[in-house]
């Protein structure tokens, strides 16, 4: 056999390795789609707490006799739970793993739903929705980045964001049964999906990427095969895993203050900056008491609900769709720029109504805004931001940095929760200008410094990021 034979052999062998690895990073298995499937489900049940105090607010108040303050601490105080479940999100994930972490937030969370359920004054509401709060701080990490580190590079940002497609769904669901059922069982039936997850969790692997940074390498080729297949060749993807864990290894260890080094300032900015764009857009005001804001302009809030419960899912599933055909950072700026408008939309007519001017317009107009707003952020700005962020973190400061940026969003979450009825009360249409204001900041914001991550590695996004100011 000539050397040229020899040469033209190896080529064809090297692109027939090439394409195998290419179809196995193709493939969508069954054990990827039943592991998104366990995790999202803690996913329905932030969405269910999200639409509960929305629309259990008038029967809490009639039966308990809650004033307006006392209601909005018990709406708000879940995101002061959820500040706390973030500051442990990223230590605990790491120490007991990501199936372990979602158990341990069950816990919170149905011990959460059976205190409201049965309460008898504002300590037990507070205390279980503070408990409920604490779980979805845990999930609200530990979704995302298990999603991220077991699905394939090619689909990752859709699989994350059905994380935002099941809140979507849990909010729906509340949006809907919540005008016909007490709200005592209302808080009963959000045990449902979280006796799914306690189920479900015991036939997932865990994340190949954590067992490798914890030094499991057989175990972690062993997750991999699960997850790609049982005649995949993962050696490729192991290695690669094995490799950045050891340079990791050799960098300073997971700590807070190891994040506010240069090198990794662009991630931190990135990370941060999206969690509080995604709060101070007023969306968690809206979809806690999204009833007081129809009532503000007149329309009726159990249609108005219906409305919403109607479009949320299907917007949802459009921004699943779009998030691999798009791209994250076109459908952020998309998503951000329609929350921009229709906030903008909700400011002028409040505005007119006070006035006295298109009185009979309110109601309509209201609902249009509302709608709106919610649909855009459901399409884009409501999972992208968690997407992005467990993207962007190397893994030897993913807690750290999870923990931070996780953090960052439950406190304003928690600001904007508790201050959204007294705004409104203040002047509903300068609250929306204000929000209508910080969405047009994050146009600008996203367009400067967030990038596309779509179709790459997490190790080349988190190494591109790292290197990007050396």
């Amino acid at each position: 056999m000539t050397m040229s034979e020899n040469q033209r052999n190896l080529e064809a062998g090297l692109l027939l390795n090439k394409n195998r690895n290419d179809i196995n990073e193709c493939r969508i298995t069954v054990a990827v789609l039943f592991s998104t499937f366990a995790a999202v489900c803690g996913s329905f049940c932030f969405g269910c707490a999200l639409g509960y105090s929305s629309m259990a607010q008038t029967g809490i108040i009639n039966d308990l006799g809650l004033s307006v303050a006392q209601y909005s601490m018990f709406g708000s105080i879940m995101t002061f739970g959820g500040m706390f479940g973030a500051i442990f999100s990223g230590k605990v994930a790491d120490l007991i793993g990501r199936k372990g972490t979602m158990w341990f937030a069950q816990v919170f969370c149905i011990a959460g739903w059976l205190a409201i359920a049965f309460a008898q004054d504002t300590m037990w509401l507070d205390a279980g929705r503070f408990s409920t709060g604490f779980a979805v701080g845990l999930f609200s990490y530990v979704i995302p980045v298990y999603i991220a580190e077991i699905t394939p590079k090619h689909v990752r940002g859709a699989f994350v964001f059905a994380n935002q497609l099941m809140q979507s769904c849990g909010c729906s669901l509340y949006y809907v049964i919540g005008n016909f059922v007490h709200w005592r069982n209302l808080a009963l039936i959000g045990l449902i999906p979280c006796i799914l997850q306690v189920v479900t969790l015991f036939f997932i692997p865990e994340s190949p990427r954590l067992l490798g940074k914890w030094g499991r390498e057989k175990e972690c080729r062993a997750s991999l095969q699960l997850l790609r297949g049982d005649d995949a060749d993962v050696s490729e993807e192991a290695n690669t895993i094995k490799e950045t864990m050891a340079l990791f290894d050799q960098g300073p260890k997971s700590r807070i203050m190891d994040l506010f080094q240069r090198r990794y300032a662009p991630s931190l900015v990135i990370g941060v900056g999206l969690m509080l764009l995604q709060q101070l857009s007023g969306s968690s005001g809206i979809m806690f008491y999204v009833g007081s804001v129809f009532d503000k302009g007149g329309f009726p809030s159990s249609i108005g609900s219906m409305i919403l419960a109607v479009i949320m899912i299907p917007k949802a599933i459009l921004g699943l769709i779009l998030v691999e055909k798009m791209g994250r950072r076109p459908l952020l700026l998309a998503s951000t720029t329609g929350m921009c408008l229709f906030s903008l939309f909700l400011a002028f007519s409040f505005s007119f109504r006070s006035y006295g001017m298109l009185d009979e317009l309110t109601p309509i107009f209201t609902c249009i805004g509302v709608v709106g707003f919610l649909s855009s952020f459901a399409i884009g700005m409501g999972g992208l931001p968690w997407i992005i962020m467990s993207e962007i973190f190397p893994m030897n400061v993913k807690v750290s940095a999870g923990t931070l940026v996780t953090l960052a969003n439950w406190s304003f979450s928690w600001i904007v929760a508790l201050a959204y009825n007294f705004m409104l009360e203040w002047n509903a249409s300068g609250t929306f200008l204000i929000f209508s204001s910080i969405c047009a900041a994050g146009i600008s914001f996203i367009y400067a410094m967030v990038p596309e991550t779509k179709g790459r590695t997490l190790e080349d996004i988190q190494a591109s990021l790292t290197d990007f100011l050396q």
